[in-house]
């Protein structure tokens, strides 16, 4: 497929994924101050922190903090992140939006280093999230399988056994009396090429038509731009990415693992070939020079230092 959308949607991971990596402990006003600033950006869904061991991410221990001084902006979803029954329950006891999914790790041994458990064993707990989610009444659309490109620690990972995991997700989405109507595909690891991701795309596609698929890339080995041109030329229309590149995931056993693709070099990539974002780019560069006073060191975002081709015209025409 050659034709890319008219328009996608880019989920902001920067305050959660971005910041839940970082070595030091960033303040709550500043964490705070990066999710306000980035709700000023046309951003629909802002991920802001993520309900987990604060022993196992140090980074993270001030979730409830966090969530509870951030002024809120109508239209925009503030999510948060959970992983297991006992994140869940403290995510829905907060004031953010909690996102009901079915988690299925590709490799056993990154859903042990990743949440502590075996694929089956990490199934069972899903199970008792699910219970909660029907019993509220709260609906459950999306499967997602994580590290579907590769692992670190078990390698390659054939088309057939993410196959397997997506089934896995949908049957026991369907067990527990819910329809997902998408699939999002994710690479913690860095593993993704324009290859790989056209071929498990096109490999869902062929099994399941009728699912969306969304992508959460990373940049660890710089094809993450590359990657997410894949997927749009693929007909996806939603992605995951990070202000200024921040971010990475801990448990990946990557040295120096990057963040998702950056937010705003993806939204001009975007806007550049005529795909609509609803992104101000421009306001995107602000932040991410935020982003980086926040965290204290340089972040590898491009579009930030180079600024957008409608300013560099601008400057050539004077």
């Amino acid at each position: 497929m050659s034709d890319l959308p008219k328009r996608v949607l880019i989920a902001e991971e920067g305050p959660r994924e971005g910041f839940q990596s970082e070595k030091k402990v960033i303040p709550v006003a500043d964490k705070v101050r990066l999710i306000e600033a980035l709700a000023d950006t046309g951003l629909k869904h802002i991920n802001c922190v993520s309900y987990v061991n604060p022993k196992r991410v140090p980074t993270m221990a001030d979730a409830e903090e966090v969530a509870s001084k951030i002024r809120q902006k109508p239209g925009i979803e503030y999510s948060a992140l959970w992983l297991n029954q006992q994140g869940l329950e403290r995510a829905l006891r907060g004031p953010l939006h909690v996102d009901g999914g079915v988690r299925v790790t590709a490799s056993d041994t990154f859903s042990r280093k990743n949440i502590g458990k075996s694929v089956p064993d990490a199934m069972v707990e899903q199970r008792m999230s699910l219970k909660t989610f029907k019993d509220r009444g709260m609906p459950v659309e999306w499967g997602i399988i994580l590290g579907a490109f590769g692992c670190n620690y078990e390698g390659e990972l054939s088309s057939e056994l993410i196959l397997q995991r997506v089934q896995l997700a949908l049957d026991e989405a369907e067990l527990a009396g819910f329809k997902l109507k998408g699939i999002k595909l994710t690479d913690a690891m860095g593993w993704a090429t324009p290859r790989s991701v056209e071929r498990l795309i096109g490999a869902v596609r062929n099994k399941w038509p009728e699912l969306e698929i969304a992508l959460h890339l990373h940049d660890t080995r710089g094809t993450g731009q590359a990657t997410a041109y894949a997927g749009l030329r693929m007909g996806v229309t939603k992605f995951d990415a990070s202000i200024a590149g921040l971010g990475g995931c801990p448990f990946a056993a990557t040295d120096g693992a990057a963040g998702n693709i950056c937010t705003e070099d993806f939204a001009f990539m975007c806007e550049e070939m005529g795909v609509e974002t609803g992104l101000d780019i421009d306001r995107l560069i602000e932040v991410a020079r935020l982003a980086e006073d926040v965290v204290g060191r340089p972040l590898p975002g491009h579009v930030m230092r180079g600024g957008t081709l409608t300013a560099a015209k601008q400057r050539a025409n004077a």
